[in-house]
């Protein structure tokens, strides 16, 4: 989202790397408030006054940074508080960007061990010359897919597909 940036640019250019890390923080717990409809409702409702949504979103704060606070009261005069999550996933992929980090996920129908992750950890950091950080989800996809969003990749196999390309080997084969 084009606003969202704007936003993002502006925070990076008003917080050091160790302040940087407490804002990413304290929006990643607004972030996950989003989560709640009650949450998204209260922020949408126009029956709210935009002081008290603002408030609203200032009291679930943990670290009360003076330019956090005047971020989400600047946010909150403009009828934006709804961006908050929408700037903190364009943060967090700005900072990844920075760092040359990325995190990605496995999803697959079995449990992947700790090893095969680390090993696939490796050859996705050598193949794009950044740190890639992977964590599995248990799904009920029949094989394995690798999803690492902030650089657009996706990766699978699928046991399906496989035996589909077998059985149809086999029979041009007949």
């Amino acid at each position: 989202m084009k606003i969202a940036k704007r936003y993002v640019k502006a925070l990076l250019e008003s917080f050091d790397a160790t302040d940087l890390i407490d804002l990413v923080n304290e929006l990643k717990n607004l972030s996950e408030a989003f989560a709640s409809s009650k949450f998204t409702t209260i922020l949408s409702t126009p029956d709210i006054s935009k002081k008290d949504k603002t408030d609203f979103v200032l009291s679930l704060l943990k670290n009360k940074d003076k330019r956090l606070v005047n971020f989400i009261s600047l946010l909150g005069e403009n009828k934006r508080l709804l961006l908050l999550k929408a700037i903190y996933e364009e943060l967090e992929f700005q900072i990844s960007l920075r760092n040359n980090r990325f995190n990605g996920k496995i999803y697959a129908g079995f449990d992947v061990d700790k090893k095969q992750v680390e090993s696939l950890q490796k050859s996705f950091s050598e193949k794009f010359g950044a740190q890639i950080n992977l964590d599995t989800c248990k799904s009920n996809y029949s094989g394995i897919k690798i999803q690492i969003d902030d650089i657009g990749v996706e990766t699978s196999f699928s046991l399906d597909r496989l035996k589909a390309q077998m059985t149809e080997h086999i029979l041009k084969a007949i």
